[in-house]
């Protein structure tokens, strides 16, 4: 059972974990041990509320393909099961990044003073560019 939030949890058996060869150097044991985890989590088929596979599927991330399924590799560690529990921590993570609602920015006005030092700040620098051209001697 995976943990979501206090009301919403995900079955083991919806998680697909398969063990990789990791990429990169490594030494001797690199081609031999597959430390290496790749997650694959179906959000269309997953118990999930609606509001979150809606918010998912929505999401412009690159961990989730067109067909709607999240991928996620993990290759930070040396053993199998540490990559799998961060694996799962970030598919968590990406889960609960949906149930946050980001405020309305609420768009302001500049004030008169601040057009007005704008404004003369431009002047000052037209004038002192002008100043740099060529000297006209009649």
């Amino acid at each position: 059972m995976i943990k979501i939030s206090n009301t919403v949890t995900l079955e083991e058996n919806e998680v697909e974990i398969s063990a990789i060869r990791a990429s990169g150097s490594g030494g001797q044991k690199v081609n031999k041990v597959s430390a290496a985890i790749h997650l694959r989590f179906e959000i269309e088929a997953s118990s999930l509320p609606e509001f979150y596979k809606e918010r998912l599927l929505k999401l412009k991330d690159k961990r989730i393909t067109k067909e709607g399924v999240i991928v996620i590799k993990s290759q930070q560690h040396r053993s199998q099961e540490q990559n799998r529990e961060e694996a799962l921590e970030r598919l968590v993570e990406l889960i609960k990044s949906v149930n946050v609602v980001q405020k309305r920015r609420v768009a302001t006005k500049p004030t008169k003073g601040s057009q007005k030092r704008r404004l003369n700040s431009k002047k000052q620098h037209g004038q002192k560019k002008k100043l740099r051209g060529k000297v006209d001697l009649d």
